[in-house]
């Protein structure tokens, strides 16, 4: 009996001992990523994980991968369930309605650390920071030079883009040549988010807008004034003269029409850049936005990273998300997926937006014409209406009606949800 009771004793103790030595191991913290199927950018976030990890031995960063197509409702779905990650990986535009619905909480960073990271890399909701992006995206007219200046077209700059009525006297000469199956390739075949992401800002620089940004509560002669009504009319034209592919356009054309040479100027992202350099490498032009008459505006915001709300451990994520902010794993995003670094130094050790680099000028429109999708709650369904009267106006609606019904859809949803905490 005593030699049953000391074998008991010591297996006690030998327990005991496991579940100190599990309490002293690090405290796995989850982290969910829209990337699936990235292989590049997965591969960076990884190291990253590996790096974090293996620095110190606290935290340990455990990773689940989602399709972007199914990851804003797993989100939502987990948010209901009250399973979120710790970390969330979110977008941009999407963030204030997870902050305001309660997913996600301000971060909490050293001071600095966001120091001289651009503007739109920086989720800001309700005065607080919810959200930061080791990366940006920006837009820029993609033109030859030898087109332009066989045409006699002036060569734009940041300092004096073209007028608007330059730019459509342009697209005008550009169709007529008889070269070009369309003059400008809006890329009309994507749709959702590219929709207020590449033409909400064309609106802003005729003097218009999706909401009235200085309360946040009404479209009501911001989106169907006589700023916004001028816009959809010059918009519809572009469809009506013949001048841009519309909303039959295919997603081959798309991605291929400009590089083939049967699109003179397209609307892209700097996503697609390296790939029209390899197609005519010094005859590539990337322009600023025209200015319609309120300057050239293009969209900002791409992914960000945030803490959830439920998440037990803020301290850990708020640690990982700012060692992620280091300028080598900036640098590594842009070389690996090609979309701008957040900050000076990371684009110096970047092969293509350092001084003198192929891309270095989408930097500088990112930093000079970028404006962020309107910081609300309420944005997911103005991205939905926007995108619906866009496409409605495309296709030959009636101007006035279509952006009427887009506020009107706007402001029963703002009402619906008490003004979305704006006053």
């Amino acid at each position: 009996m005593k030699r049953f009771m000391l074998i008991l004793f010591v297996a006690s103790i030998m327990l005991s001992g496991l579940s100190v030595m599990a309490q002293d191991g690090p405290t796995a913290l989850s982290l969910w990523y829209h990337g699936a199927g990235n292989e590049v950018e997965r591969s960076i976030i990884i190291q990253i994980i590996d790096d974090f990890n293996a620095s110190q031995s606290t935290w340990a960063i455990e990773l689940e991968e989602f399709p972007q197509e199914s990851y804003n409702e797993s989100i939502v779905a987990a948010a209901l369930s009250g399973s979120l990650p710790d970390i969330i990986d979110v977008d941009g535009p999407v963030m204030p309605n997870w902050a305001w619905a309660g997913y996600l909480q301000p971060l909490n960073l050293s001071e600095g650390a966001l120091d001289g990271f651009l503007p739109g890399t920086i989720g800001v909701w309700d005065g607080q920071i919810y959200s930061v992006g080791l990366w940006d995206a920006a837009v820029a007219i993609y033109a030859r030079r030898s087109v332009l200046e066989a045409n006699g077209i002036r060569i734009p700059t940041l300092e004096e883009p073209w007028t608007g009525e330059e730019f459509d006297t342009i697209l005008e000469t550009l169709q007529a040549t008889g070269e070009f199956e369309y003059a400008f390739d809006l890329g009309m075949a994507w749709t959702g988010e590219w929709y207020p992401y590449a033409f909400s800002p064309l609106l802003q620089s005729f003097g218009g807008d999706i909401i009235d940004r200085s309360t946040y509560l009404t479209s009501e002669g911001i989106l169907n004034g006589e700023a916004a009504l001028a816009f959809g009319e010059w918009w519809q034209s572009l469809f009506d003269r013949g001048l841009a592919p519309g909303t039959s356009q295919d997603g081959a054309d798309r991605d291929t029409g400009f590089i083939d040479g049967r699109y003179a100027l397209q609307w892209n992202g700097n996503w697609a850049a390296v790939s029209a350099l390899d197609a005519f490498g010094d005859d590539m032009l990337f322009l600023p936005a025209p200015d319609f008459g309120q300057g050239g505006i293009i969209g900002a915001a791409s992914w960000q990273f945030g803490v959830s709300a439920n998440s037990e451990n803020p301290e850990g994520a708020n640690a990982f998300i700012e060692f992620a902010l280091q300028d080598k794993y900036l640098a590594a995003f842009s070389d690996g997926i090609g979309l701008i670094p957040s900050t000076p130094g990371a684009a110096a050790m970047t092969e293509n937006y350092a001084p003198g680099g192929p891309l270095e000028v989408f930097f500088a429109l990112s930093n000079e014409q970028a404006l962020v999708r309107p910081v609300t709650p309420g944005y997911v369904v103005m991205a939905l209406e926007f995108e619906k009267a866009l496409a409605d106006i495309a296709n030959g609606a009636d101007v006035q009606d279509a952006l009427d019904a887009a506020v009107d859809a706007i402001e029963a949803d703002i009402q619906n949800n008490s003004g979305y905490g704006f006053e």
